[in-house]
């Protein structure tokens, strides 16, 4: 396991602006998708589904839910950072501001546009709010706690909650549709390039391994450019190390 150390209170205002900037934007992107009509992204048609059944906004049900996946992380024994408690509230409140904001879009043309748009500020917003080391997201923390847990490799666990998210959020009524499909195939490579655009104090991915890296999991020995985890360990402050095994941390689509 390679570790990269991030120096005591370096570039911490930057760090700060960028986690903060990015969580508002992966918010705003994800109500791009949500105004596109063409499908989301596998959490956002969770959240979408709820929304339809209990009447409350989506940025409100994301809110929930990614309160509920943190507290998933007790049992698996996963610590939260700055950027894991403000990805659960920061996302969902520029999702409904953003809706507020923006009309419904009409005409395929134009929906194809925003979808476009949304898939892209995704990308931009994953790079700024990994790269700035604050801790995954709630989600990303579950999928790498379990990985560590259960020994099986990332794309696995990736796959089997995503699959289980994306069913039931369309069986509750949640929209899944082209922008789905785009969104799975394009996140990983622009997230990755945005991840060293915003990279703070050095290339991350560069740091954390060149690819010829490998670990151990129950399913075998796998590449680091592949299926192995990454995750930032323990809560920031603007003062810890981040862990990482990977160059893409994990927490991009595999």
């Amino acid at each position: 396991m390679s570790i990269t150390a991030v120096p005591r209170g370096a570039h911490l205002t930057r760090r700060l602006i960028q986690l903060y900037v990015g969580l508002a934007l992966y918010g705003a992107s994800s109500a791009l998708l949500v105004r596109a009509g063409l499908g989301l992204e596998p959490w956002g048609v969770l959240h979408q589904g709820l929304a339809e059944r209990t009447g409350l906004s989506i940025g409100v049900v994301s809110i929930i839910v990614g309160a509920a996946v943190l507290l998933l992380w007790i049992p698996i024994r996963q610590r939260p950072g700055l950027g894991t408690v403000s990805n659960v509230f920061a996302v969902g409140i520029a999702m409904d501001g953003t809706l507020a904001l923006v009309p419904d879009v009409r005409g395929l043309a134009a929906q194809i546009a925003v979808m476009a748009a949304g898939v892209v500020v995704n990308g931009v917003a994953t790079g700024l709010y990994i790269a700035a080391r604050f801790g995954p997201g709630p989600r990303d923390g579950l999928m790498t706690g379990l990985h560590l847990r259960t020994g099986r490799s990332i794309r696995l666990v990736r796959t089997l909650i995503e699959v289980a998210v994306v069913a039931t959020g369309f069986l509750l009524g949640g929209t899944l549709g082209a922008g789905t499909v785009v969104y799975a195939l394009a996140i990983g490579p622009l997230a990755q390039f945005f991840l060293r655009f915003f990279a703070v104090g050095g290339d991350p991915v560069a740091e954390a391994g060149t690819g010829a890296e490998v670990t151990e999991t129950g399913t075998g020995t796998e590449d680091a450019a592949g299926d192995c985890a990454a995750v930032a360990s323990a809560p920031d402050d603007g003062d810890t190390t981040v862990t990482a095994r990977t160059p893409e941390q994990a927490i991009l689509p595999q």
